[in-house]
């Protein structure tokens, strides 16, 4: 190169835009891309705490609306219990009980962490199938962004407590926006389940899991659309267990 020449200095790397905790959970809602951009070198655990904090408090408010509904789902459950093992004492049936009441009380605040946890396993696993380089660090914050919409369902099913008559319910995805909604809650619990995650805000999570394990994972948008779609599986295999097992 001539002295004469001006130097051309080498292009510049696009940074992540900075943002509070916040903003993620309103762009999360607009443009996730950005979002997982931006956190892809961060943690979970803040997010997992506050997701927690939010869905529990949103649980307990929801008691009223779904406690008819889970009495209904005990009572089916363990008349199933009863016709699978006849010889299912009183005693084992009140400890079940209580453990009802205890997952009323407190269920949300343990199992959200728990299928966090568990989500990010999924995804962790989905991105090394589909050759992401992708951390369970970074798979378990992108399911915590993308249970965010769960909070919106929460805040839905509690709205509907005040406009339906929600003691005439005896299934809990009579109160999902999906196909659920509209089957018999008596049908096989396998079958009733697969059909349930035909649902809105499942399907948000799915798709928002898809663009997370694409956008951090540094894949193509084929492969990030098979990425949502193994999740959607990945998260079907209890009720797929329990389909074949009945």
């Amino acid at each position: 190169m001539s002295d004469l020449e001006p130097e051309v200095p080498p292009p510049a790397v696009a940074t992540p835009a900075k943002a509070s905790l916040a903003e993620d959970f309103v762009d999360i809602f607009f443009s996730p891309s950005a979002v997982f951009a931006r956190r892809a070198n961060s943690g979970f655990f803040v997010v997992m705490c506050v997701l927690t904090v939010l869905l529990g408090g949103l649980f307990l408010a929801n008691r009223g609306v779904m406690s008819g509904i889970m009495d209904a789902e005990f009572t089916r459950g363990m008349a199933a219990a009863a016709k699978a093992n006849p010889s299912m004492t009183e005693a084992q049936m009140a400890t079940a009980r209580k453990f009802q009441e205890y997952a009323l009380n407190f269920g949300a605040f343990v199992g959200v962490p728990l299928v966090l946890l568990c989500l990010g396993v999924g995804a962790w696993l989905t991105g090394k199938i589909l050759g992401a380089r992708l951390t369970y660090t970074a798979a378990t914050m992108i399911a915590a962004y993308s249970y965010i919409p769960r909070v919106i369902e929460a805040v839905g099913i509690n709205a509907q407590g005040w406009l339906i008559d929600t003691d005439a319910l005896t299934g809990r995805f009579q109160l999902t926006l999906g196909v659920g909604r509209f089957m018999d809650p008596e049908m096989a619990p396998g079958l009733l389940g697969l059909v349930g995650r035909v649902d809105l805000f499942t399907l948000w999570v799915t798709v928002l899991l898809g663009i997370g394990i694409g956008v951090v994972g540094k894949l193509p948008r084929d492969k990030a659309i098979a990425a949502g779609a193994m999740m959607w599986v990945f998260g079907a295999l209890p009720s797929l267990w329990t389909l074949v097992r009945g």
